[in-house]
């Protein structure tokens, strides 16, 4: 979904049901445009605000760069081509800040839920959640869809925990959360792939193994036998 499209569209459904809000547009090091896009966005809406970079920080670095820069007590990340229905977004907000949960998230993976996916999308989506329930102890059916709420102060009270700073940065910020008792409510959604499928099935299996094999590795061998972290493993695919 084009840019201006998908701000205008979180801003009308936001001022149905909040008195004020923000949206904080985090570019990047995009090549294609977004910059120019999101500059002007800022430039006409007062409750828009453009973050750019001139490289690209990764996923999970962009995602706290935007909650930095919040100042509400209710914070959301949103996939920029809203692929999971915006009729869920107040039910999102809602149970952070009315039913006061710690964090909301959307499920493509629950019973309930309705999701249209590239047939490699889903095998690999329910590969990698199994794997993340079995080995590191998640009770959640999906941690990778952009469709997130926080109460303000948990993202700031993990952020020393979490080392990843890329695609894997939610599953590991969901499995601390848990691991520290913070309360998370899933709930399914209506979800749509938008644009091309860019998944290579063993490259991202291998990766996607990779990240839990870490973190695994970190939470439930390191303290027993010290902190040996396979480096050259590490940097292989740090570099991949």
């Amino acid at each position: 979904m084009h840019l201006s499209n998908a701000a205008s569209m979180t801003a009308r459904i936001l001022e149905g049901f909040v008195s004020s809000f923000e949206i904080i547009i985090v570019e990047d090091g995009s090549t294609d445009g977004t910059d120019v896009i999101a500059a002007r966005l800022a430039a006409n809406y007062d409750y828009v605000e453009h973050l750019h970079s001139d490289v690209r920080q990764g996923f999970g670095n962009a995602v706290m760069r935007g909650f930095r820069a919040a100042s509400g007590d209710v914070l959301c990340f949103i996939d920029v081509d809203l692929a999971t229905d915006m009729a869920h977004l107040q039910e999102l907000i809602e149970y952070v800040g009315l039913e006061g949960y710690d964090f909301s998230i959307g499920s493509r993976m629950m019973p309930r839920s309705n999701a249209k996916r590239p047939f490699s999308r889903v095998v690999l989506s329910k590969c990698f959640n199994f794997l993340v329930r079995t080995f590191l102890r998640s009770k959640l059916y999906d941690h990778q869809c952009g469709f997130k709420a926080f109460k303000r102060e948990p993202p700031f009270e993990l952020l020393d925990l979490v080392e990843d700073e890329h695609w894997f940065w939610d599953t590991e910020f969901l499995v601390y959360a848990q691991l520290g008792g913070y309360s998370v409510k899933e709930f399914p959604v209506v979800w749509r792939h938008s644009g091309v499928t860019r998944v290579k099935v063993l490259r991202d299996s291998v990766v996607m193994g990779y990240g839990i094999f870490r973190l695994w590795w970190r939470l439930f061998v390191s303290p027993i036998f010290g902190h040996k972290r396979f480096l050259w493993l590490h940097r292989l695919f740090e570099s991949s």
